[in-house]
């Protein structure tokens, strides 16, 4: 929807988030504290403008016809654990921090990587694996939520501490009045869009006009409601990924829902 609101360009999922965040998230205290370490907080100043740089080549080499005067929207769901790094290395960037309810995030990742699932090999660790056995599917659950908690955690962190234009919206609210959680998306990030353009936009990316094709299990496309979890997951699974996430579903409001 941002998309057809801006003149500009998507980056789809470019990976960047995973491919800093993730090393920097998993090093030891000790090792940050090393100045030979190459994502050391002695060099932070010098690998920020570093990372800065990649991005930025990268983006305009994979999107040429990007101008100052052109918007890249960057869609990176996987990448929020390295958000703190790459707003920092991007101050004037814009920030959206899109957050759902963790149970839901899981019942709708769980039937992408099942069998006949959207998620091929190689998109996800887990797509394809065998997961028939209640046992797998529960270690399954118990890894992707302890994931789910490390983007979250690091999106927060990044929001919080980034000083330009941002926006936090909750999955719930842009399901159910999306032409306000969008209008007020615009308004926090200063994007000038008549309310006619919004209007159009919404609509033409409502479920309602999805195709009934390409609607369903194991689809991309799959129920766009909030609170499935509770047909989704059976009670195990359910107490699994609470247990688990316990700390965002307490942040953000979503216990007893």
């Amino acid at each position: 929807m941002l998309n057809d609101l801006v003149d500009g360009e998507v980056w789809e999922e470019p990976k960047v988030g995973r491919l800093f965040g993730e090393f920097y998230s998993r090093a030891k205290q000790t090792q940050l504290g090393r100045v030979n370490y190459v994502l050391g907080n002695p060099t932070r100043e010098a690998w920020t403008a570093a990372l800065r740089d990649f991005v930025l080549r990268t983006a305009w080499a994979s999107h040429p016809s990007v101008t100052p005067e052109r918007y890249l929207i960057v869609k990176e769901p996987g990448g929020a654990v390295g958000a703190p790094l790459l707003m920092d290395a991007l101050p004037e960037s814009r920030m959206v921090l899109l957050v759902r309810d963790p149970r839901d995030f899981a019942a709708s990742v769980l039937d992408a990587t099942r069998k006949d699932g959207w998620i091929q090999e190689g998109m996800d660790e887990w797509a394809k694996r065998d997961l028939a056995s209640e046992r797998a599917v529960l270690r399954y659950l118990k890894a992707l939520s302890r994931q789910y908690v490390r983007q979250m955690d690091n999106g927060k962190k990044a929001f919080d501490a980034h000083e330009g234009r941002k926006v936090l919206l909750e999955y719930d609210d842009l399901r159910a009045d999306t032409l306000g959680a969008m209008r007020r998306l615009c308004a926090e990030l200063e994007i000038p869009v008549d309310e006619q353009t919004l209007a159009r936009a919404v609509n033409k990316h409502s479920w309602e006009n999805v195709p009934e094709s390409e609607k369903g299990a194991g689809k991309f496309h799959r129920k766009a409601t909030s609170g499935g979890w509770r047909e989704d997951l059976t009670p195990e699974q359910a107490k699994i990924v609470e247990e688990v996430t316990a700390p965002l579903l307490e942040e953000f409001s979503f216990l007893g829902e």
